[in-house]
């Protein structure tokens, strides 16, 4: 697979896990500075990882809410409640995978992630 491929594949990727608006946004916002980064991510991560087999989408949600609960990456929390659950995974799955986290990774750090997913749910029954 070339690069442009790879970065192709990586854009659909990108967009259905984390829908149309959030990446728009986030090409939206991209300066000289950023957007090698915006490159980098889409090629690598979206296209390289998230396109990898053995693991559905629904597992690598999962797995990437569990890891950003753990290292306290907040700020990418939301997104990924938002992404688990266009992976079908249900309210009480992400509960689960979150509590499943604090044993491992601590209650502190869960207790952050159930805040963020509290306020993703309340958004998504407001809409």
């Amino acid at each position: 697979m070339t690069e442009d491929e790879q970065y192709e594949q990586g854009m659909r990727v990108r967009r259905e896990v984390l829908g149309d608006a959030h990446v728009d946004r986030a090409l939206a916002d991209a300066t000289d500075f950023t957007a090698p980064w915006q490159e980098f991510i889409t090629r690598h991560a979206w296209g390289g990882v998230w396109t990898r087999d053995g693991l559905d989408r629904r597992t690598r949600s999962a797995i990437t809410l569990s890891v950003l609960t753990a290292l306290g990456r907040e700020n990418e929390i939301a997104m990924h409640v938002r992404a688990a659950l266009r992976h079908g995974l249900s309210q009480e799955e992400i509960a689960e995978v979150l509590i499943h986290t604090a044993v491992y990774a601590g209650v502190p750090a869960a207790n952050a992630a159930f805040a963020v997913a509290q306020r993703v749910f309340a958004e998504d029954t407001a809409s």
